[in-house]
């Protein structure tokens, strides 16, 4: 049995704990029947990354975790740092039907898994940072309710794990190696968490961008009462910036030099632009994966 709980989830008691805590179960073994490969190795960790200065509502991000305790799925919240679709009949909805054997199509939404990736190479920046230069990283109980795919799930792969058969990295190491074609920031294995993640029992630490030292973000962050520590930091200058114009568009390249100041691109410049509502999310998306690509430490 798994460690699943049905507390924690945020909803104040309005949901149903017994249906997701059966959902996520189900979901397990449907994944557990088509895994295959040798178990977790010491040094892995699943990983979140996430913008923590986005506007949810009245507050960021971070802000509104400190309040509810828990990581919310898209399903809740709306946002995302991906696709938009986490609705019945949307993109996400299929797939997540797809993959986990339709276990949590007439669940809570609240009970839905969130999306991480596995950390696998040690990165200093998380797994995925194309969805955000902040991260959590998970304690290794969390992997024994966690399952897997490779690529993403948005191109509904064929090859899943848990944390007892972990093949994935395999077939993750071999594309690196040989280089698979695909952007490096496409280069993950994809995680999905079941059940609850909450701050002081699932979460080892929270990972900050340095462009958000002494700001709001980093008074909220030791608000969640994990652990907190900095990487190296993303920073990507406007010459470099120029040097890309087919990677996303020389839109956006433009949209970048708007943005840029004193001719830099950092997270937190980029958060600024979000919340002044000037730039659209979907635009923005582009710029900070040009960041993302091209301006990470080290």
């Amino acid at each position: 049995m798994h460690e699943l709980s049905a507390h924690g989830c945020g909803c104040g008691g309005s949901c149903d704990g017994a249906r997701g805590q059966l959902a996520a179960q189900r979901a397990l073994e449907w994944v557990r029947r088509r895994s295959w490969g040798g178990g977790f190795e010491s040094g892995w960790s699943v990983t979140l990354n996430f913008h923590p200065d986005r506007r949810v509502g009245g507050h960021t991000v971070v802000e509104r975790m400190a309040l509810e305790g828990v990581y919310r799925s898209q399903f809740v919240t709306g946002i995302s740092n991906g696709g938009l679709t986490a609705f019945q009949g949307g993109d996400r909805w299929r797939w997540e039907s797809r993959m986990f054997g339709g276990a949590y199509d007439r669940a809570p939404v609240c009970s839905r898994p969130v999306y991480g990736a596995l950390d696998w190479a040690g990165s200093q920046v998380g797994a995925a940072p194309r969805f955000g230069s902040c991260f959590f990283r998970l304690g290794p109980q969390v992997a024994r309710r966690s399952t897997f795919c490779y690529p993403d799930s948005t191109f509904e792969p064929c090859d899943f794990g848990v944390g007892e058969r972990m093949g994935l990295v395999e077939l993750a190491r071999g594309a690196v190696k040989g280089g698979a074609g695909r952007d490096v920031l496409d280069e993950y294995v994809e995680a999905q968490v079941h059940g609850p993640v909450r701050w002081g029992v699932d979460v080892d630490e929270l990972v900050l961008d340095p462009s958000f030292r002494g700001t709001a973000v980093e008074e909220a962050a030791r608000g969640l009462g994990c652990a907190l520590s900095w990487h190296g930091g993303f920073r990507l200058s406007v010459g470099e910036l120029r040097r890309h114009p087919t990677y996303r568009g020389r839109e956006f390249v433009e949209l970048g030099e708007r943005l840029a100041v004193g001719g830099w691109l950092t997270p937190k410049v980029l958060g600024d632009a979000a919340r002044s509502g000037e730039w659209g999310s979907q635009s923005l998306k582009r710029v900070w994966h040009y960041v993302a690509r091209f301006g990470a430490p080290g």
